[in-house]
């Protein structure tokens, strides 16, 4: 029985953990996976980690494609990613669909809980620069190295949480207020890829199919993901 390891970008944690148990039912195929932000699992397949399958941001993927690491043509898009807010649940949704609204609710906040590493840390630090109000967000902001910024929302550290919607959604005790305003960002991709030196290459491209296939975007749209 093969037993395929899979590194994948916390934002799909959600699906995935779904899609595993039901491809491993049907296929008897085990999945070792491990979930961590896309720079964390860049350093680490720099380092040398082996996997079978990694499932990163697109520019992440790309960036290991060119360093000769994924095969170039087994990549594949599996779902599209927006930046969202969350609050604790029962608090009241603060208006965040115009960019207005938004700044108005983000200087609001007591506190804003951020990521670091993740993709969405990264979008959203350039976003507060752009909207004029960084130095005073920054300066209540409750940054997390890594992991599940909604956390904080249950511990009461911060007001609002920002993450991938997909990552707010595997927090319980929390509701997701929405996405930030379209207009004011581009969608993360997630694409998976089979690692060159795979251990189980073959098992890796079936899993990869399945996790490409029209029958796994319900799963991805109830964890907050666009096919």
């Amino acid at each position: 029985m093969d037993n395929i390891r899979m590194l994948s970008t916390l934002g799909l944690m959600g699906a995935m953990r779904s899609l595993s148990s039901a491809y491993e039912a049907a296929t008897g195929v085990r999945i070792d996976a491990d979930f961590a932000p896309t720079q964390a699992l860049l350093k680490r397949l720099r380092d040398g980690e082996a996997a079978d399958l990694v499932i990163l941001t697109r520019e992440g993927l790309d960036a290991v494609i060119g360093e000769g690491r994924v095969v170039a043509d087994s990549a594949a898009d599996l779902a599209r990613s927006y930046v969202g807010i969350a609050v604790r649940a029962g608090q009241a949704h603060p208006d965040i669909t115009s960019e207005a609204a938004l700044r108005a609710t983000l200087l609001a906040a007591r506190s804003v809980a951020y990521s670091q590493l993740g993709a969405s840390g990264i979008y959203f630090a350039q976003l507060i620069q752009r909207l004029g109000i960084a130095v005073e967000i920054n300066a209540k902001a409750t940054i997390v190295q890594q992991g599940f910024t909604a956390e904080r929302l249950v511990n009461g550290e911060a007001d609002l949480a920002v993450q991938q919607i997909s990552e707010l959604k595997q927090v319980g005790g929390i509701d997701v207020v929405g996405p930030i305003p379209h207009d004011l960002q581009t969608p993360a991709v997630f694409s998976a890829g089979r690692m060159a030196n795979a251990t189980h290459a073959e098992a890796a491209d079936r899993l990869l199919r399945y996790l490409a296939s029209p029958e796994v975007v319900p799963v991805l749209r109830q964890s907050g993901l666009e096919p």
